[in-house]
């Protein structure tokens, strides 16, 4: 009798885990950061006191043929999370043996097989997660959990001689100051997105015309490459400044922070123009008509009826817009502007892959961030907006009872 497939996405990703073990290193040893080192197998280093990784891989194995039940989605999110760990405890203790100090110029980097197999391992821990809850505060809460280990050893200084570690203790102030000011560029887009957005998408709906002109402008915008765009708008803000000098006393130029977020505001209109649009359009005609008839005027129906029930597809576009400036803040690095995409584009000048790691995993981690938190506003507001409309209409069926019951004689 052969065995029956119960999970085939966790078979599928541990088919790739294997197929990662085995033909990709896990770290790679150089002696500088500007030479290619060699490749260090798994294998080679799982002898002794981490052959345990193996039993976590094989509770996994044996869990996509049993029963798909909630006790076994949480032993699959444990065998992932202990996986996860483990994996980078080996990284870090065999960087500690051979890097030969803090003053030695030795790299221990992670290499294509410790990436695929961390990035395998998340997809199999968010799966089992999703099949366990349907909640989207537990899904957060749960997925924290599973990087929390790996968080502790990072703050622990367990992986402080993996090169990337290295790279950051190098340019802790530029990081720091990198990563300060992608939050500013961020912040200040989405400030400027909004206060544009948010009227550009009321008059969208207001006045169809208005519609039809603008989205198809809105729309070829989207198409011009980040690059282009950003260089673009060098030489008329340079123009701008030169002939004005208290734009120039202002930041105004033809690079730095401006064209970057005058940019960026270009991309974010889209989607926040649409959302508006989308998010006043399903707002019920039934329930204006109602607003209306109790008296309320237009500004009124729009701040208590249609703004509260248009609130969730209105965030779902910012998420949108938050997520696209954080990433291509990177690129307005390029004219100056700085942030994270500095350290990026140094490390491929440089030729140093960590020094581009650097840069990269803190954006991929921000927009994770943000993608996570607006996610669970709108879930939030969904869930409080579909317990407001059974409410009502539990109110109106024992209104529509009373009304149907025969008065009885006094």
């Amino acid at each position: 009798m052969t065995a029956k497939v119960t999970n085939r996405v966790l078979l599928t990703l541990l088919l790739f885990m294997l197929a990662a073990a085995l033909g990709l290193p896990l770290l790679t040893d150089a002696p500088n950061r500007l030479v290619d080192g060699h490749g260090i197998a798994l294998s080679a280093l799982m002898q002794g006191k981490y052959v345990w990784l193996l039993l976590p891989f094989g509770v996994l194995a044996v869990q996509s043929f049993a029963r798909q039940s909630r006790r076994a989605q949480v032993l699959s999110v444990v065998c992932a999370t202990v996986l996860l760990t483990g994996l980078t405890m080996l990284a870090g203790t065999t960087a500690t043996a051979l890097s030969g100090g803090p003053d030695s110029f030795v790299r221990i980097s992670f290499g294509g097989g410790f990436w695929l197999l961390f990035g395998l391992n998340c997809l199999a821990a968010t799966d089992a997660i999703a099949r366990a809850t349907a909640s989207r505060p537990g899904r957060i809460f749960f997925n924290l959990l599973v990087f929390m280990p790996v968080a502790l050893l990072l703050v622990g200084g367990q992986l402080d001689q993996l090169s990337i570690m290295k790279e950051y203790v190098n340019r802790n102030d530029v990081f720091d100051a990198a990563v300060v000011r992608h939050l500013q560029i961020v912040v200040l887009t989405l400030l400027v997105s909004v206060t544009l957005g948010l009227p550009i998408g009321l008059a969208a709906m207001r006045y169809r015309r208005v519609q039809r002109g603008l989205f198809p402008v809105l729309n070829v915008i989207q198409t011009i490459p980040s690059l282009a765009l950003f260089g673009l708008l060098i030489a008329p803000l340079a123009a701008l400044a030169t002939r004005f000098p208290w734009l120039a006393a202002h930041g105004v130029s033809g690079t730095g922070m401006t064209p970057a977020i005058i940019a960026l505001v270009m991309y974010s209109l889209l989607p926040l123009a649409r959302s508006t649009v989308a998010g006043l359009e399903q707002v019920p005609s039934g329930v204006i008509e109602a607003a209306h008839g109790m008296g309320l005027t237009g500004w009124q129906v729009f701040l208590r009826v249609e703004a509260p029930l248009a609130l969730p597809v209105f965030l779902s576009g910012l998420r949108i817009t938050a997520v696209q400036a954080v990433g291509l803040t990177v690129v307005a690095a390029l004219i100056g502007a700085g942030g994270l995409g500095g350290l990026v584009f140094q490390g491929l000048l440089s030729g140093a892959l960590d020094l581009v790691l650097l840069g990269v995993i803190p954006v991929v981690v921000l927009a994770v961030v943000v993608d996570s938190g607006f996610k669970l506003i709108v879930t939030s507001l969904q869930a409080k907006q579909h317990v407001t409309q059974q409410v009502r209409e539990e109110a109106r069926e024992e209104t529509r009872e009373q009304a149907s019951e025969p008065t009885r004689p006094a």
